[in-house]
């Protein structure tokens, strides 16, 4: 009788399913596929969850030391508004070089930050952007190391700063 009970109770549930008012549907254009990297330049600041990324889809960088300029000029009026700060000192005389993927934060002066510094976090990932954009380097391969006065930090990957 077990068994009559449970063909009965599935034939009852397959019936269910089959009337439940779903109709199929032809193919539906979804449309373009989302490319997963953003583009253009992102610069990268302070904000009440960790660094947080920005647009400039018209500035384009041509060097690494071009990021620089693009963090001293501060998050727009609209950017703070929303909660976003610039934390990277004015006098850190900072430059920049790369090779293969592996970018160099140079300071003068006694700026060298910390994996938990925001301002070591706008660093890290601003200039990880701007190496993808001007060496093509995949993001997931940037690494970048802070030198200054006072030592050596790093290298940190952008991901590392950015909470999830």
């Amino acid at each position: 009788m077990t068994r009559s009970r449970t063909a009965f109770l599935c034939a009852l549930l397959a019936l269910a399913a089959a009337g439940c008012g779903i109709r199929p549907t032809g193919v539906t254009n979804g449309g373009p596929a989302p490319s997963g990297i953003s583009q253009g330049m992102r610069v990268y600041f302070a904000s009440d969850s960790g660094p947080r990324g920005v647009s400039r889809p018209a500035t384009t960088v041509d060097q690494l030391d071009d990021a620089f300029k693009l963090l001293a000029a501060g998050p727009t009026s609209g950017e703070r508004a929303n909660g976003l700060a610039n934390l990277v000192p004015e006098d850190a005389g900072l430059n920049a070089t790369a090779d293969r993927g592996n970018v160099t934060i140079h300071t003068t002066g006694s700026f060298v930050g910390s994996p938990g510094d925001q301002s070591t976090g706008q660093l890290v990932c601003t200039l990880a952007r701007a190496e993808v954009l001007i060496h093509g380097t995949r993001p997931d391969k940037v690494q970048v190391t802070l030198v200054g006065d006072e030592g050596r930090v790093g290298p940190y990957q952008c991901q590392q700063f950015l909470q999830g």
